[in-house]
Protein backbone atom coordinates (compact mmCIF):
# COMPACT_ATOMS: atom_id res chain seq x y z
CA UNK A 1 0.00 0.00 0.00
CA UNK A 2 1.28 3.44 -0.99
CA UNK A 3 1.84 5.68 2.03
CA UNK A 4 0.18 9.10 1.88
CA UNK A 5 1.36 12.37 3.40
CA UNK A 6 -1.79 12.55 5.54
CA UNK A 7 -1.13 9.08 6.97
CA UNK A 8 2.43 9.97 7.90
CA UNK A 9 1.48 13.33 9.46
CA UNK A 10 -1.36 11.69 11.37
CA UNK A 11 1.11 9.19 12.82
CA UNK A 12 3.66 11.91 13.62
CA UNK A 13 1.02 13.85 15.55
CA UNK A 14 1.60 11.27 18.31
CA UNK A 15 5.21 12.43 18.78
CA UNK A 16 5.58 15.06 21.52
CA UNK A 17 8.30 17.74 21.63
CA UNK A 18 9.40 17.40 25.30
CA UNK A 19 10.14 21.09 25.97
CA UNK A 20 6.97 22.40 24.33
CA UNK A 21 4.87 19.44 25.56
CA UNK A 22 2.94 19.53 22.28
CA UNK A 23 3.04 17.32 19.19
CA UNK A 24 5.54 18.06 16.43
CA UNK A 25 2.86 18.38 13.73
CA UNK A 26 0.67 21.02 15.40
CA UNK A 27 3.80 23.01 16.25
CA UNK A 28 5.05 22.96 12.62
CA UNK A 29 8.35 21.37 13.63
CA UNK A 30 8.61 19.11 10.57
CA UNK A 31 10.61 20.16 7.51
CA UNK A 32 11.36 18.45 4.22
CA UNK A 33 8.99 15.47 4.58
CA UNK A 34 9.50 13.05 1.67
CA UNK A 35 7.71 9.78 0.95
CA UNK A 36 8.95 7.32 -1.67
CA UNK A 37 7.12 4.01 -1.52
CA UNK A 38 7.71 2.68 1.98
CA UNK A 39 10.64 5.06 2.62
CA UNK A 40 10.09 8.20 4.72
CA UNK A 41 12.64 10.95 5.26
CA UNK A 42 12.06 14.09 7.32
CA UNK A 43 13.71 16.77 9.42
CA UNK A 44 12.43 17.61 12.91
CA UNK A 45 13.27 20.84 14.77
CA UNK A 46 13.62 20.62 18.56
CA UNK A 47 14.03 23.28 21.25
CA UNK A 48 16.98 21.56 22.96
CA UNK A 49 19.86 21.14 20.47
CA UNK A 50 21.86 18.82 22.75
CA UNK A 51 22.90 15.48 21.25
CA UNK A 52 20.92 13.38 23.75
CA UNK A 53 17.74 15.37 23.02
CA UNK A 54 18.17 14.95 19.26
CA UNK A 55 18.76 11.18 19.65
CA UNK A 56 15.62 10.79 21.78
CA UNK A 57 13.57 12.55 19.12
CA UNK A 58 15.00 10.29 16.39
CA UNK A 59 14.06 7.22 18.43
CA UNK A 60 10.56 8.57 19.16
CA UNK A 61 9.86 9.26 15.48
CA UNK A 62 11.08 5.81 14.36
CA UNK A 63 9.21 3.97 17.11
CA UNK A 64 5.94 5.83 16.45
CA UNK A 65 6.00 5.49 12.66
CA UNK A 66 6.88 1.79 12.78
CA UNK A 67 4.23 1.10 15.41
CA UNK A 68 1.46 2.81 13.42
CA UNK A 69 2.52 2.27 9.80
CA UNK A 70 4.35 -1.07 10.08
CA UNK A 71 7.83 -2.43 10.69
CA UNK A 72 8.56 -2.59 6.97
CA UNK A 73 8.59 1.22 6.72
CA UNK A 74 12.13 2.64 6.35
CA UNK A 75 12.66 5.91 8.24
CA UNK A 76 15.45 8.46 7.93
CA UNK A 77 15.15 11.27 10.48
CA UNK A 78 17.38 14.34 10.79
CA UNK A 79 16.95 16.27 14.04
CA UNK A 80 18.32 19.79 14.47
CA UNK A 81 18.05 22.68 16.90
CA UNK A 82 15.12 24.98 16.29
CA UNK A 83 15.87 28.08 14.18
CA UNK A 84 16.38 31.20 16.28
CA UNK A 85 13.22 32.90 15.02
CA UNK A 86 11.09 29.90 15.91
CA UNK A 87 12.71 29.59 19.33
CA UNK A 88 11.98 33.25 20.07
CA UNK A 89 8.35 32.76 19.07
CA UNK A 90 8.04 29.83 21.49
CA UNK A 91 10.12 31.27 24.31
CA UNK A 92 8.06 31.20 27.49
CA UNK A 93 10.48 33.25 29.57
CA UNK A 94 11.38 36.71 28.25
CA UNK A 95 9.58 36.35 24.91
CA UNK A 96 10.33 39.96 23.92
CA UNK A 97 14.10 39.71 24.45
CA UNK A 98 15.96 39.04 21.21
CA UNK A 99 19.33 37.96 22.65
CA UNK A 100 20.13 36.67 26.15
CA UNK A 101 23.92 36.52 26.58
CA UNK A 102 25.87 35.36 29.63
CA UNK A 103 29.25 36.85 30.52
CA UNK A 104 31.27 34.28 32.46
CA UNK A 105 34.76 33.56 33.77
CA UNK A 106 36.39 30.48 35.15
CA UNK A 107 37.87 32.37 38.12
CA UNK A 108 37.29 35.57 40.04
CA UNK A 109 39.35 38.74 39.78
CA UNK A 110 39.73 38.77 35.99
CA UNK A 111 37.46 41.79 35.44
CA UNK A 112 34.36 39.93 34.26
CA UNK A 113 31.92 42.42 35.79
CA UNK A 114 33.90 45.36 34.40
CA UNK A 115 33.71 43.83 30.92
CA UNK A 116 30.00 42.98 31.33
CA UNK A 117 29.12 46.52 32.43
CA UNK A 118 31.05 48.12 29.57
CA UNK A 119 29.62 45.65 27.08
CA UNK A 120 26.08 46.54 28.17
CA UNK A 121 26.90 50.25 28.19
CA UNK A 122 28.58 50.03 24.78
CA UNK A 123 25.52 48.33 23.30
CA UNK A 124 23.27 51.06 24.74
CA UNK A 125 25.68 53.70 23.39
CA UNK A 126 25.26 52.07 19.95
CA UNK A 127 21.48 52.50 20.12
CA UNK A 128 20.38 49.04 21.27
CA UNK A 129 17.75 48.44 23.97
CA UNK A 130 19.70 46.74 26.74
CA UNK A 131 19.03 45.02 30.04
CA UNK A 132 21.63 43.82 32.55
CA UNK A 133 21.20 41.10 35.19
CA UNK A 134 23.77 41.10 37.98
CA UNK A 135 23.69 37.34 38.63
CA UNK A 136 26.82 37.45 40.78
CA UNK A 137 24.68 36.71 43.83
CA UNK A 138 27.52 36.72 46.37
CA UNK A 139 29.36 39.76 45.03
CA UNK A 140 26.94 42.10 43.24
CA UNK A 141 28.85 45.04 41.79
CA UNK A 142 26.54 46.60 39.19
CA UNK A 143 24.86 49.05 41.62
CA UNK A 144 28.31 50.60 42.19
CA UNK A 145 29.41 50.44 38.56
CA UNK A 146 26.26 52.27 37.40
CA UNK A 147 25.98 54.68 40.37
CA UNK A 148 22.64 53.28 41.60
CA UNK A 149 23.62 52.12 45.10
CA UNK A 150 20.59 52.48 47.36
CA UNK A 151 18.09 52.37 44.48
CA UNK A 152 15.18 49.93 44.62
CA UNK A 153 13.13 48.41 41.76
CA UNK A 154 9.53 49.64 41.63
CA UNK A 155 6.44 47.47 41.08
CA UNK A 156 4.00 47.30 38.19
CA UNK A 157 1.00 45.11 37.36
CA UNK A 158 1.25 43.23 34.06
CA UNK A 159 -1.65 41.01 32.93
CA UNK A 160 -2.92 40.78 36.49
CA UNK A 161 0.50 39.86 37.92
CA UNK A 162 2.80 42.02 40.02
CA UNK A 163 6.21 42.47 38.43
CA UNK A 164 9.37 44.35 39.37
CA UNK A 165 10.54 47.22 37.19
CA UNK A 166 14.35 47.30 36.74
CA UNK A 167 16.40 50.27 37.88
CA UNK A 168 17.40 52.49 34.93
CA UNK A 169 20.89 53.94 34.48
CA UNK A 170 22.42 55.35 31.26
CA UNK A 171 19.44 53.92 29.37
CA UNK A 172 20.14 50.39 30.64
CA UNK A 173 17.60 48.37 32.66
CA UNK A 174 19.43 46.80 35.62
CA UNK A 175 18.46 44.11 38.13
CA UNK A 176 20.82 43.07 40.91
CA UNK A 177 20.59 41.26 44.22
CA UNK A 178 22.47 44.32 45.48
CA UNK A 179 19.21 46.30 45.28
CA UNK A 180 17.71 44.07 47.98
CA UNK A 181 20.61 43.76 50.42
CA UNK A 182 22.66 46.16 52.51
CA UNK A 183 26.01 46.91 50.81
CA UNK A 184 27.85 46.09 54.05
CA UNK A 185 26.09 42.74 54.62
CA UNK A 186 27.45 39.45 53.34
CA UNK A 187 25.02 37.34 51.30
CA UNK A 188 25.16 33.94 53.02
CA UNK A 189 22.84 31.69 51.03
CA UNK A 190 22.91 28.03 50.16
CA UNK A 191 22.90 27.07 46.47
CA UNK A 192 19.12 26.47 46.05
CA UNK A 193 18.27 29.81 47.70
CA UNK A 194 20.73 31.70 45.49
CA UNK A 195 19.40 29.94 42.39
CA UNK A 196 15.82 30.83 43.30
CA UNK A 197 16.76 34.49 43.76
CA UNK A 198 18.45 34.49 40.36
CA UNK A 199 15.42 32.89 38.67
CA UNK A 200 13.12 35.53 40.15
CA UNK A 201 15.20 38.31 38.60
CA UNK A 202 14.20 36.89 35.22
CA UNK A 203 10.68 35.59 35.81
CA UNK A 204 9.34 38.25 38.22
CA UNK A 205 10.76 41.27 36.36
CA UNK A 206 9.03 43.21 33.59
CA UNK A 207 11.83 43.58 31.05
CA UNK A 208 9.69 44.41 28.02
CA UNK A 209 11.23 44.47 24.54
CA UNK A 210 15.05 44.32 24.52
CA UNK A 211 17.69 43.77 21.87
CA UNK A 212 20.13 42.37 24.44
CA UNK A 213 19.91 41.08 28.00
CA UNK A 214 23.44 40.73 29.38
CA UNK A 215 23.83 38.37 32.35
CA UNK A 216 26.89 38.89 34.57
CA UNK A 217 27.48 35.43 36.06
CA UNK A 218 29.44 34.65 39.20
CA UNK A 219 32.89 33.13 38.61
CA UNK A 220 33.26 29.38 38.36
CA UNK A 221 31.04 26.55 37.12
CA UNK A 222 28.52 25.74 39.85
CA UNK A 223 24.87 25.53 40.88
CA UNK A 224 23.95 29.02 39.72
CA UNK A 225 25.27 28.39 36.22
CA UNK A 226 23.30 25.15 35.89
CA UNK A 227 20.13 26.76 37.25
CA UNK A 228 20.46 29.59 34.76
CA UNK A 229 20.81 27.42 31.66
CA UNK A 230 17.93 25.20 32.83
CA UNK A 231 15.64 28.19 33.41
CA UNK A 232 16.61 30.82 30.86
CA UNK A 233 17.02 30.18 27.11
CA UNK A 234 20.53 31.58 26.67
CA UNK A 235 21.48 32.51 23.11
CA UNK A 236 25.19 32.63 23.80
CA UNK A 237 28.01 33.12 26.27
CA UNK A 238 31.19 35.19 26.41
CA UNK A 239 34.22 34.10 28.46
CA UNK A 240 36.50 36.70 30.10
CA UNK A 241 40.04 35.94 31.28
CA UNK A 242 43.41 37.51 31.86
CA UNK A 243 46.31 36.09 29.81
CA UNK A 244 48.07 34.39 32.75
CA UNK A 245 48.21 30.59 32.84
CA UNK A 246 46.28 30.10 36.09
CA UNK A 247 43.36 32.11 34.68
CA UNK A 248 43.51 30.39 31.28
CA UNK A 249 43.12 26.96 32.87
CA UNK A 250 39.83 28.09 34.44
CA UNK A 251 38.72 29.89 31.29
CA UNK A 252 39.13 26.60 29.42
CA UNK A 253 36.77 24.96 31.96
CA UNK A 254 34.24 27.74 31.35
CA UNK A 255 34.26 27.09 27.60
CA UNK A 256 33.95 23.34 28.19
CA UNK A 257 30.97 23.86 30.51
CA UNK A 258 28.96 25.74 27.88
CA UNK A 259 29.92 23.12 25.26
CA UNK A 260 28.57 20.22 27.36
CA UNK A 261 25.73 18.23 25.76
CA UNK A 262 23.29 18.98 28.60
CA UNK A 263 24.00 22.73 28.36
CA UNK A 264 24.99 23.41 24.73
CA UNK A 265 25.12 27.22 24.76
CA UNK A 266 27.13 28.74 21.89
CA UNK A 267 30.35 30.44 23.03
CA UNK A 268 30.33 33.69 21.06
CA UNK A 269 33.94 34.40 21.89
CA UNK A 270 36.67 35.03 24.45
CA UNK A 271 37.84 38.41 25.74
CA UNK A 272 41.29 39.10 27.15
CA UNK A 273 41.25 41.62 30.01
CA UNK A 274 44.31 43.33 31.52
CA UNK A 275 46.24 42.51 28.34
CA UNK A 276 49.00 45.07 28.93
CA UNK A 277 49.81 48.11 31.05
CA UNK A 278 50.70 51.47 29.53
CA UNK A 279 51.83 54.15 32.03
CA UNK A 280 50.58 57.70 31.41
CA UNK A 281 54.13 59.06 31.18
CA UNK A 282 55.10 56.42 28.54
CA UNK A 283 52.02 56.25 26.26
CA UNK A 284 53.83 54.27 23.55
CA UNK A 285 55.02 51.50 25.88
CA UNK A 286 53.19 48.24 26.57
CA UNK A 287 54.11 46.07 29.54
CA UNK A 288 52.63 42.55 29.36
CA UNK A 289 52.39 41.98 33.11
CA UNK A 290 50.21 38.84 32.98
CA UNK A 291 51.62 37.35 29.77
CA UNK A 292 50.98 38.03 26.12
CA UNK A 293 48.07 36.84 23.92
CA UNK A 294 47.20 33.96 26.25
CA UNK A 295 43.45 34.26 25.70
CA UNK A 296 43.83 34.80 21.96
CA UNK A 297 45.89 31.62 21.72
CA UNK A 298 43.37 29.73 23.87
CA UNK A 299 40.50 30.86 21.64
CA UNK A 300 42.35 29.77 18.51
CA UNK A 301 43.23 26.43 20.08
CA UNK A 302 39.61 25.71 21.07
CA UNK A 303 38.16 26.91 17.78
CA UNK A 304 36.31 29.86 19.34
CA UNK A 305 36.23 33.51 18.17
CA UNK A 306 38.54 35.99 19.87
CA UNK A 307 36.70 39.25 20.55
CA UNK A 308 39.58 41.47 21.59
CA UNK A 309 42.07 42.83 24.14
CA UNK A 310 41.23 45.22 26.98
CA UNK A 311 44.35 46.94 28.40
CA UNK A 312 45.01 47.47 32.10
CA UNK A 313 44.19 51.18 32.47
CA UNK A 314 43.67 53.14 35.69
CA UNK A 315 40.70 55.04 34.25
CA UNK A 316 38.73 51.78 33.86
CA UNK A 317 38.92 51.19 37.61
CA UNK A 318 38.14 54.85 38.33
CA UNK A 319 35.14 54.78 35.98
CA UNK A 320 33.76 51.69 37.71
CA UNK A 321 34.22 53.23 41.14
CA UNK A 322 32.36 56.46 40.26
CA UNK A 323 29.58 54.62 38.44
CA UNK A 324 30.20 55.69 34.83
CA UNK A 325 31.46 52.87 32.55
CA UNK A 326 34.72 53.63 30.74
CA UNK A 327 33.13 53.07 27.31
CA UNK A 328 31.44 56.47 27.74
CA UNK A 329 34.80 58.28 27.79
CA UNK A 330 35.42 60.59 24.83
CA UNK A 331 37.91 59.33 22.22
CA UNK A 332 40.28 57.52 24.56
CA UNK A 333 42.20 54.31 23.80
CA UNK A 334 40.11 52.39 26.34
CA UNK A 335 36.76 53.61 25.00
CA UNK A 336 37.91 52.73 21.48
CA UNK A 337 38.93 49.25 22.70
CA UNK A 338 35.46 48.70 24.20
CA UNK A 339 33.77 50.09 21.06
CA UNK A 340 35.65 47.55 18.93
CA UNK A 341 34.76 44.83 21.42
CA UNK A 342 31.06 45.71 21.13
CA UNK A 343 31.28 45.69 17.33
CA UNK A 344 32.78 42.19 17.25
CA UNK A 345 30.30 40.99 19.88
CA UNK A 346 27.32 42.15 17.80
CA UNK A 347 28.86 40.55 14.71
CA UNK A 348 29.19 37.18 16.46
CA UNK A 349 25.68 37.41 17.93
CA UNK A 350 24.23 38.05 14.48
CA UNK A 351 26.10 35.00 13.12
CA UNK A 352 24.44 32.84 15.76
Amino acid sequence: MELTRDQVLDALSNVIEPDLKKDIVSQNLIDDLRIEGNKISLTVNVVNPAMHARKRMQEAVKFTLNRILGDDVSIETTVKGMPKEAKEARRKILPEVKNIIAVASGKGGVGKSTVASNLAAGLAKSGYKVGLVDADIYGPSMPTMFDVVGERPTAIEVDGEKKMVPVMSYGIQIMSIGFFTDPDDAVVWRGPMASKALTQMFTDTHWGALDYLIVDLPPGTGDIHLSLVQTVPLDGAVIVSTPQEVALADARKGVTMFDMDNIKVPVLGLIENMSWFTPAELPDNKYYIFGRDGVKNLANGMGKPFLGHVPLVQSVRESGDIGRPAVFQENTPISEAFDELVRKFVEQTNKQ
